[in-house]
């Protein structure tokens, strides 16, 4: 039996969102950026540069951590002065993450180095079915299976 545009689909994306997938791709993004910055640590420092400050609850869920990964994760980041803790004024109790200055920096690093490496992957191709590629992929992204409504 045939497979279906769907199943191919699923498939090259199941190996893209593999956990060891990611792994290499994050090593690769953090090589020789610190020791605190590495494929454990990069998904809090990007998640963080996405949401802006938030609680380590809040970036957990974005990220798909719980909540003492994150702090653990965080500890390391904030030792190496790229993220700081801020009380939150809507509870007193409660601490948000923020990036620092020099977070932000390293974030910009990281995402320099992946499109770098995409434009690297595509430069084999005509530049119409690169640009194709990118304009389908958003439209898959923003309309398909995993927008946040239901289509």
């Amino acid at each position: 039996m045939k497979n279906s545009t769907g199943h191919d689909i699923a498939d090259a994306l199941g190996l893209l969102l593999r956990r060891s997938t990611r792994a290499r791709l994050y090593t690769r993004l953090t090589e020789g950026l610190g020791e605190a910055v590495d494929d454990l640590t990069y998904p809090v420092l990007s998640g963080l540069a996405r949401t802006g400050t938030c609680s380590a609850a809040d970036l957990g869920r974005e990220i798909g951590l719980d909540r003492t990964t994150v702090t653990r994760r965080a500890d390391r980041l904030e030792q190496a002065g790229l993220l700081q803790r801020q009380p939150d004024p809507a509870d007193g109790r409660a601490t948000l993450l923020a990036l620092t200055e020099q977070g932000h920096n390293i974030v910009s690093v990281t995402r320099q180095r992946l499109a770098a490496g995409i434009e690297s992957s595509l430069a084999t191709w005509p530049q119409e079915d690169a640009q194709a590629f990118a304009r389908q992929l958003r439209r898959f992204v923003d309309e398909g299976p995993f927008t946040a409504e239901p289509h």
